[in-house]
C-alpha cells in the first residue's frame, strides 16, 4: 500500500484526484499508476485500470488471476467490474469511498453472487494516511478553510 499511496501523490503533480493503484503478481509489481484523467482527459483514466492495462501487458494475458490490486480508494463500479472482468484474485484499498464506493460503500460488485467471478476485499489498510491525501487535496481544491461557515463569513467553498 506505501507503493500505491506514493503513486497517488504522483497525481497531484497534474491535478488530479490523489489515487494509486499497484498491481502484485508472485510478489512481484505487474503494474503501478495513479490517477490521470485530467493528464490524458479521459475519464476512464483511473489508476485501478491502467494498473490493470500494464498487469495484463506485463504478463501477456488479460486473465489476471494470481494478481492482487491495492489502491488507495474503494474502487468505483467502473473499476470493480473491471477486478471481476479481469479476473483478479483479490482487493486491498486504503480508504473507504461513500460517494461512489462499489466493493462495500454503495454496491457490492466484487461479492455479487450474479457475476461470473467474485473478488476477496480487505479495506481500511492505511486508510488515515490514504484518506487523509485526499481530504486534503479537496481541501485546497475547493478552497475550504475547515472554519463553519458561521465562523468564517464566506458562502463558498466552505465546510
Amino acid at each position: 500500500m506505501r507503493l500505491a499511496l506514493a503513486e497517488a501523490r504522483r497525481a497531484l503533480e497534474h491535478d488530479d484526484v490523489p489515487v494509486g493503484a499497484v498491481a502484485a503478481c508472485g510478489g512481484q509489481v505487474v503494474g503501478r499508476a495513479h490517477n490521470q484523467r485530467e493528464l490524458l482527459r479521459d475519464p476512464t483514466a483511473h489508476a485501478e485500470m491502467l494498473a490493470l492495462t500494464q498487469a495484463a501487458a506485463a504478463l501477456g494475458r488479460w486473465r489476471l488471476t494470481g494478481v492482487t490490486l491495492y489502491v488507495t480508494l474503494e474502487p468505483c463500479a467502473m473499476c470493480a467490474g473491471a477486478l471481476v472482468l479481469a479476473r483478479v484474485d483479490r482487493l486491498v484499498y486504503g480508504a473507504r469511498d461513500p460517494k461512489a464506493g462499489a466493493v462495500e460503500s454503495l454496491y457490492q460488485l466484487l461479492a455479487d453472487e450474479r457475476l461470473n467471478h467474485r473478488v476477496p476485499s480487505e479495506g481500511g489498510l492505511l486508510a488515515e494516511e490514504c484518506g487523509a491525501l485526499l481530504t486534503e487535496f479537496f481541501r485546497k481544491k475547493r478552497g475550504n478553510c475547515g472554519l463553519r461557515i458561521a465562523d468564517c463569513g464566506f458562502q463558498d467553498g466552505c465546510v
